[in-house]
């Protein structure tokens, strides 16, 4: 399984590069056996959005994935990157009017962002 992350989707979660530190608490947050399937509209086909926990030195993280599930290999697109108290970590689910309208924008960012190569993967295991 492979972690990828698309140039649009890391500035706007993290401003810029990564720090080692979060790359580290996202590695160990990538596992679909550990994450919660949520609801979510627009999805690509054969995909499905996974929410995931995670403590940083920083405090906790809600970590959102799309997951792809209509490959050979399952692999995680990284959508958000949030603190617990974030206007969108703190209620994700479409519920959250915040979390719908980023929702939509993060799906555009990350599918612009494939189709031109703008992509980091990861493997995971």
């Amino acid at each position: 399984m492979a972690l990828i992350i698309a140039e649009g989707i890391r500035r706007r979660e993290f401003g810029g590069d990564i720090p080692a530190e979060d790359i580290d608490v996202l590695l160990r947050s990538a596992r679909i056996a550990l994450s919660t399937p949520i609801k979510g509209e627009g999805l690509p086909k054969g995909t499905r959005l996974l929410k995931a926990y995670a403590t940083s030195a920083r405090g906790p993280r809600r970590i959102v994935y799309l997951l792809a599930v209509a490959v050979a290999k399952e692999d995680l697109f990284l959508l958000f990157y949030r603190g617990k108290t974030d206007e969108i970590g703190k209620n994700i689910s479409l519920a959250n009017p915040a979390f719908r309208r980023q929702l939509n924008r993060h799906l555009d960012i990350l599918i612009n962002d494939i189709v031109a190569g703008r992509t980091h993967v990861i493997e995971t295991a």
